[in-house]
């Protein structure tokens, strides 16, 4: 289902949290967490794209090495 994780042990880590921050601030914490994880995919991305950019721009610079 969640890769190695199983049924049992996502119970398990959902009962851990319920016990922990209680069922008035868990939709707050799972709001948090899921901004976070937004966040930290934007910032990946942002990072994939700069080296992509910089990649593109050494293998023109090559290109140019080489024709001249």
């Amino acid at each position: 289902m969640f890769g190695p994780v199983g049924m049992g042990e996502l119970l398990l880590v959902l009962l851990i949290f319920l016990l922990l921050f209680g069922s008035r601030e868990l939709p707050q914490v799972a709001r948090k967490l899921g901004k976070g994880y937004r966040d930290l995919q934007r910032m990946t991305l942002n990072a994939r794209e700069e080296m992509r950019k910089i990649i593109d721009e050494n293998d023109v610079e090559e290109k140019k090495k080489l024709k001249g």
